[in-house]
């Protein structure tokens, strides 16, 4: 499938932040239900090869998740959060850590924009330092993002 809309990161030098943003050929609507619907997440959350176990998952104002990506190698990568704001078909906000990096928690805003001919995600993370950043990005963070942008844009396009 070629992906005509590509992912946008962005990680300003000596900053905390990472942003992302990609637009999406569907509606908020669709978009908010692949984002917090069980078996659509599995769907397309994670690296293409890596499978992802749901451990905990509830996408609503004050619930948690926590969630396994599983390598052919038989590695697992923990990752978890609380989910603060849950504001359907507009807004996530939520906190995010990976396992391997304990007590190295971002804040993460992720918005669902509206736009004539479809929607734009966009996704802002606070981390807490710029080292920690930098170690995010370090151990994979932009090919997790970018493979799962694109197996959400398969997902959209396979229920069209």
């Amino acid at each position: 499938m070629i992906d005509t809309n590509p992912t946008t990161i962005t990680a300003p030098p000596g900053s905390p932040f990472i942003e992302v943003w990609r637009d999406f050929d569907a509606t908020p609507a669709q978009l908010f239900r692949a984002y917090t619907r069980p078996e659509l997440i599995v769907e397309w959350l994670g690296p293409r090869d890596m499978r992802v176990e749901l451990i905990e998952f509830d996408p609503s104002t004050g619930g948690r998740y926590r969630y396994l990506h599983h390598d052919a190698e038989g590695n697992e990568f923990g990752f978890r959060g609380v989910f603060h704001t849950v504001t359907e078909n507009e807004l996530i906000i939520q906190t995010f850590e990976w396992e391997g990096a304990p007590g190295e928690v971002c804040l993460e805003s992720l918005t669902f924009e509206k736009l004539d001919n479809g929607t734009r995600v966009h996704t802002q993370s606070t981390f807490p330092s710029v080292e920690a950043r930098d170690a995010a990005i370090a151990n994979g963070m932009e090919h997790g993002i970018t493979d799962s942008m694109s197996r959400l844009e398969e997902l959209l396009a396979a229920q069209r």
